[in-house]
């Protein structure tokens, strides 16, 4: 049972039929109030309207090209940093056991049991500079670095094969030349 005004079974009806009416009376008064007016652009401010869009689109498009710049600048400091970090460590290593191995040729003694050291040493630097130089680095970097991941395995090959004294010392030659040229390369970029 039902008590009062609101126990009137045609309530909601009538309720919503008023939230209806009071929308369209709404729209029609915010219609009539936006369309007063004659049509038009001032003309004493689109000039000025004009130049202010047209300077907020260039500040935009350099605002978007120096991101872009940064984006890309910090992307290569990635890569050389990544690639220089390799070549120094694993060089380092090489040249360790290059050294080994030429000690021991120097003493006269046995040589095997530090040419597989120096090969590997040799082969693992070569392999890590040449994976981490496919970056977005400068030609002369990669160049350097290319070459001396050639040296590398040249160095390597020739302890391989046993090559005489001249033909290694060659080798190795060829190796510091790359070796030095490539941390120049790295240097400069710091």
């Amino acid at each position: 049972m039902r008590i009062g005004w609101l126990g009137w079974p045609g309530w909601p009806s009538a309720a919503r039929a008023a939230g209806c009416v009071a929308a369209v009376l709404i729209a029609v008064v915010g219609c009539t109030t936006v369309t007063e007016g004659a049509p038009g652009a001032d003309v004493a401010i689109a000039p000025a309207y004009r130049a202010s869009v047209s300077a907020s689109v260039s500040a935009s498009a350099a605002t978007s090209s120096i991101r872009e710049s940064q984006r890309q600048r910090s992307i290569t400091v990635a890569a050389v940093v990544k690639a220089c970090e390799s070549f120094a460590i694993s060089s380092k290593e090489a040249v360790d056991r290059v050294n080994d191995f030429v000690a021991a040729y120097n003493r006269g003694g046995d040589t095997s049991a530090a040419e597989q050291p120096a090969i590997d040493a040799l082969t693992h630097s070569a392999d890590a500079v040449e994976g981490d130089s496919k970056g977005p680095l400068s030609k002369q970097l990669r160049e350097a670095l290319n070459g001396y991941d050639d040296a590398a395995r040249e160095v390597a090959n020739a302890i391989r094969s046993h090559a005489g004294t001249d033909q290694f010392n060659q080798r190795v030659n060829q190796l510091n030349d790359a070796k030095s040229e490539a941390v120049k390369r790295c240097r400069a970029f710091g």
